[in-house]
């Protein structure tokens, strides 16, 4: 009657009392997270305590089941006791995890992958021989063992890496977890003696019970079909109190059902009070020294295993949640409370746990802000085992079956087949088929090494699948941004198939070398310069450095060129390319690698040495005169020095801006001698972002003064520049005097800045194509 008076207290005060409003939108089922808007009007005090209750009356009876699984394996006298396990387990955890760990609302308590995985422990040592005693004392260690483990994991930072196990792995867990649990619950079910198989049970109706069957099919009939009728009332709580109601009746027809001494249908007494609690606990403890070296070594991957899948389902649960509430936890300190949790439990006698999904978004939903909640929960489990240790004595094992059958379906990932509609993700699947298949087959142990190598072979085939070149442009359909005359263009345009430029990118390593050598392989003849732009490579392993120094080799015996690009940055990895290079003496062994810090200066330099016109030979030319210039070619004498006399000659030095961003665009720069450099302000780049480059011969600034706009970038004289300026004032002096002069300026100026967009045009063209 207490448990009775304790639900309607919950539904009375919870959904009568604090009135709050839910807001569900569920997306595409199991493809798009699902957002909950949730609005209080109650303080976070009580919300936390209506949560709190919610939480308990969830994972309770989910405990007690996964406790009596696990010991029940041991033997039917051990059931009480695994009840015991899962109650002191709720509390232990609910109590210790919430207190220190870095989830709001998060409630930790004994789970389905702690129950697969120790349950099959026990039966793999009631196999050997092992001493029941031993085996609750190597339960216990395990747990113990496991807690310390998520503890390192914790400390060492491994938290934010878990979350990066490939979705077929998981998947494959989990649903090997939910049929391992199916397995282990169909004996129950079917009420056959305690250590038969789950396959000799189906074949053999001659030992089913049908008391038992009927108990636990009602029970998971109303767990399923409950919240159809209503939510105000867990499911897992409808299923159970369904399944006891039915046992009773049952026993209206059979007197012996209403014996609790050796009734193989229910748990049993559990010895419910605190004295009872302190002897389970002194006396685990005490006998802690039996254990030999040779058993806590054999214990300790099957504890390795645990950890992992408990902090797994942990931080799913952890970032289901973030997702509901939009909030972020704290991976590692939700992994350091989750360890200190275990210890506790286990140091109690309890069984260990994780972040539970179902009692976590009861919480939620029950009005659940902080940490609080979790802790009330442990204190709530608690004070229902003091009070209710006389009715949990007549949970009937087939009713916690059920429970746990309809929690292990739920488990496996349906979703998943939905892998085989596409060639492409066929190997997703049978990567899930190979885990499920060791975990059901073999063991749990066996299965995360076998996830953790699939693991690394998806990752290999992700990075087989991508491509490392990005793209592969010929020097005549790529042009640097130092602006050249026409004829200098045209000259470039009929040596550009000695130049060949390769954007790489992804990872350089030995699953890609053969594909980066195929693609380099058919250049080595034919080119003079190989470019390889490295700016988007993210990992460069010995391998990759040793193939491209034979391909620097290949071309110094040609006299060729190998150019880098892209090295002065600094990988996710934390190495640096330009670095790892010269270490691996790539860069610096012969005068045939050049290294350039940007693209654009690589394909400047190669420019110059197929003009054979370096910078250094350009700042030994004596300054153009006004009639050499290709600007004014065609002209009178006469109106040349007309034309002379209006423009101004201007001295700048290195260094020096000759204009800057929003000046007027009111003069034409034509460049006598010197360079100059044109850039657009840049918050990423303290020098801006370079734009052009303009040399001996070249013109400047027309857009702005044909369009009499202010200017939209700034230019600097890259060394002593010497320039006619011809400003605005003076040009409509010449229009007035010279109108055919004006207009050839005019028309003289378009041409150029035509030429220079059919370049622009066609270099878009060859970006395009590749």
């Amino acid at each position: 009657m207490a448990w009775v008076a304790s639900l309607w207290l919950w539904q009375t005060l919870v959904w009568r009392g604090p009135r709050q409003r839910i807001l569900h939108r569920t997306l595409d089922e199991g493809s798009k997270p699902v957002e909950m808007e949730i609005k209080l009007k109650n303080d976070k005090i009580m919300g936390d305590f209506w949560g709190g209750l919610a939480a308990m009356l969830v994972a309770l009876p989910s405990a007690i089941a996964f406790g009596v699984t696990i010991y029940a394996s041991i033997g039917p006298a051990y059931a009480g006791l695994g009840a015991l396990a899962g109650i002191l387990g709720a509390t232990a955890l609910g109590l210790v995890s919430p207190a220190l760990g870095g989830t709001d609302r998060l409630i930790t308590a004994p789970c389905a992958p702690a129950a697969a995985v120790l349950s099959a422990f026990a039966i793999e040592l009631v196999q050997h021989g092992v001493a029941p005693a031993s085996i609750v004392l190597m339960l216990t260690a395990v747990g113990l063992v496991s807690g310390l483990v998520q503890l390192m994991l914790g400390f060492m930072g491994i938290g934010s890496l878990i979350k990066y196990i490939p979705f077929p792995v998981v998947s494959g867990y989990l649903t090997g977890v939910g049929l391992i649990i199916i397995g282990s619950q169909i004996p129950k079910f079917l009420g056959v003696p305690s250590g038969t198989t789950w396959w000799r049970a189906l074949i053999a109706p001659d030992l089913w019970v049908w008391q038992s069957m009927v108990i636990g099919g009602v029970t998971a009939a109303v767990m399923v079909l409950a919240p159809m009728v209503t939510r105000l009332v867990p499911a897992a709580i409808l299923g159970l109190l369904a399944g006891v109601a039915t046992y009773f009746g049952l026993a209206m027809s059979d007197e012996s059902l209403l014996v609790i001494e050796g009734n193989k249908l229910i748990i049993g007494p559990l010895g419910g009070s605190a004295s009872s609690m302190l002897a389970a606990i002194t006396g685990r403890w005490a006998e802690i020294g039996d254990l030999r070296l040779r058993d806590i070594a054999s214990l300790l991957g099957t504890a390795f295993t645990l950890a992992v899948l408990l902090s797994i389902d942990t931080l799913k649960t952890a970032v289901v949640l973030d997702a509901l509430t939009r909030s972020r936890h704290d991976s590692n300190r939700e992994l350091v409370a989750q360890g200190m949790g275990n210890v506790a439990s286990a140091c109690a006698g309890g069984m260990p746990g994780a972040g539970q999904m179902g009692a976590t978004l009861v919480n939620l939903a029950s009005g659940g802000q902080t940490r609080v909640s979790g802790v009330v929960e442990g204190v709530l489990a608690l004070v229902a085992f003091l009070a209710l240790g006389s009715f949990i004595a007549w949970i009937p094992v087939g009713a916690l079956a059920g429970i746990l059958m309809v929690v292990g379906v739920r488990m496996i990932d349906r979703h998943s087949l939905h892998l085989l509609e596409s060639s492409w993700t066929l190997l997703d699947f049978t990567v899930i088929v190979v885990v499920v298949g060791v975990a059901v087959g073999y063991s749990l142990i066996a299965a995360s090494g076998v996830g953790v190598a699939l693991s690394m072979l998806l990752f290999i085939r992700e990075q087989l699948s991508s491509t490392v070149i990005r793209r592969k442009v010929e020097g005549g359909s790529r042009f640097s941004k130092r602006v050249r005359l026409n004829q200098d263009m045209k000259i470039l345009e009929q040596h550009g198939g000695q130049t060949i430029i390769l954007e790489l990118q992804g990872s350089l390593f030995f699953g890609t070398k053969d594909q980066l050598y195929s693609a380099l392989e058919p250049e080595l003849s034919k080119r003079k310069y190989i470019v390889l732009d490295m700016r988007r490579v993210q990992s460069v392993d010995v391998t990759a450095v040793h193939l491209l120094s034979q391909i620097r080799d290949s071309l110094v015996e040609r006299n060729a060129m190998l150019i880098f690009t892209g090295l002065w940055m600094t990988l996710p990895n934390g190495r640096n390319i330009a670095e790892f290079f010269d270490q691996m003496e790539l860069t610096r062994m012969t005068e045939q690698v050049k290294v350039f810090r940007e693209l654009d200066d690589a394909v400047e330099w190669i420019e110059d040495q197929i003009l054979g016109d370096s910078i250094a030979e350009t700042a030994q030319l004596q300054a153009l005169e006004f009639f050499e210039l290709d600007l004014f070619k065609d002209h009178k004498e006469e109106t040349l020095i007309d034309l002379e006399e209006c423009v101004e000659r201007r001295s700048v030095a290195k260094g020096e801006k000759v204009y800057s961003y929003g000046d007027p665009g009111n003069e034409l720069y034509v460049i006598r001698k010197g360079a100059v450099r044109v850039t657009l302000p840049s918050n990423g780049e303290s020098e801006g972002h370079h734009v052009l480059t303009y040399g001996r011969g070249d013109f400047f600034g027309g857009m702005a003064f044909l369009s009499e706009m202010t200017r939209l970038n700034d230019a600097t004289a890259l060394e002593d520049t010497e320039l006619f300026v011809l400003g605005r004032e003076q040009f409509e002096k010449i229009r007035e005097e010279h109108k055919r002069l004006a207009c050839h300026l005019v028309e003289a100026v378009a041409k150029v800045l035509a030429m220079r967009l059919r370049y622009a045009d066609k270099e878009l063209m060859a970006l395009q194509d590749e």
